[in-house]
């Protein structure tokens, strides 16, 4: 079974809770999956050795916050082209980060995405635990598969 990365940048810590729901529905589907917030990674070489890469970020203003900013350009460089990719974020009132993170992976890093974003208010709000994790299982089968 493969392994996904998933990281996050967070404000609030709401985005690192949807972060750890996606990871435990990875789990549940047998894969592996390690949890980071973006200002853990300094090198694009720490990304190498995974399978699927989720990327996360809260919707501050209208834009994806800084650390993601960041860890996009680093992993511009890391060759993540044909690998397994998924976007998500929290948001108040936009939403607009998850999709940019997404559109990103998908057309400048070339990578193999999940369906959609997943964009929560809260990972406690209406579904939002069981729509995280189901998010995470879908990555877990497209690592099956």
């Amino acid at each position: 079974m493969g392994k996904a990365l998933v990281v996050y940048t967070t404000r609030t810590g709401e985005t690192k809770n949807i972060a750890d729901l996606i990871s435990e529905g990875i789990r549940l589907s047998g894969a592996e999956a390690d949890v980071v917030n973006s200002t853990q990674i300094k090198k694009e070489d720490e990304l190498a050795g995974y399978d699927a890469y989720v990327f996360g970020s809260a919707t501050y203003h209208g834009q994806m916050m800084q650390g993601m900013k960041t860890l996009l350009f680093l992993a511009e460089k890391a060759n993540l082209e044909g690998k397994i990719g998924a976007s998500f974020g929290a948001f108040g009132w936009s939403g607009e980060a998850p999709d940019r993170i997404y559109e990103t992976m998908k057309n400048i890093f070339k990578m193999e995405m999940v369906s959609g974003p997943l964009r929560l208010k809260s990972a406690s709000l209406g579904g939002g635990k069981t729509m995280a994790q189901d998010y995470g299982k879908d990555i877990g089968k497209k690592l099956a598969g």
